[in-house]
């Protein structure tokens, strides 16, 4: 699957979306969950900083677990699919600032394919 445009789709409502893993396990499990973590408190933060810097068509969304646990807490942005773990109001300006206004990446805070 690729996420070209094919013929009769309809335009994107938003240019991207930001999935940000607010999964809660209990506080034993092995993998621990981003939750836990702080990505709630986070996730808020990056929405009202997205507003404040005058992003348009971006979206910050909830997600459920997406997955990497081990490295939370974590987001994906799409259309790209890029991973970020994230810890600090810090982390997220920097994500914010360089990945989504300027269009380049965060490379120390990017995640690594696992297949």
């Amino acid at each position: 699957m690729t996420s070209e445009s094919k013929a009769g789709d309809t335009p994107l409502f938003f240019d991207c979306h930001v999935f940000v893993c607010t999964n809660t396990r209990p506080p034993d499990h092995p993998r621990g969950s981003c939750a836990r973590r702080g990505s709630v408190e986070l996730r808020d933060y990056m929405k009202d900083q997205a507003k404040a810097l005058g992003l348009k068509n971006v979206r910050i969304n909830t997600a459920g677990c997406l997955d990497r646990c081990e490295h939370g807490p974590d987001l994906v942005i799409y259309p790209e699919g890029v991973w970020y773990h994230f810890d600090t109001k810090a982390d997220v300006d920097e994500i914010l600032t360089e990945h989504l206004q300027k269009g380049g990446r965060v490379p120390r805070l990017m995640l690594k394919a696992e297949r």
